[in-house]
């Protein structure tokens, strides 16, 4: 049971990834090009941030 809602989540990460590179290909090539040119340190910082809401979100719903 914990293998499948992995990969249910894994299944529902690639189709949220894949949205705007299929709706929008101008724009997430844009969005790649701008992010080339910021700062490792701010990087990092929205990844932190995105972990910690997700772990918030996992938190709240279980």
């Amino acid at each position: 049971m914990m293998w499948e809602n992995f990969l249910i989540a894994i299944a529902l990460m690639l189709i949220l990834e894949g949205m705007l590179p299929f709706l929008s290909p101008h724009t997430w090539r844009e969005a790649f090009r701008k992010m080339i040119e910021i700062n490792d340190n701010y990087i990092r910082f929205i990844g932190l941030t995105s972990m910690l809401i997700g772990v918030m979100l996992l938190l709240i719903i279980s």
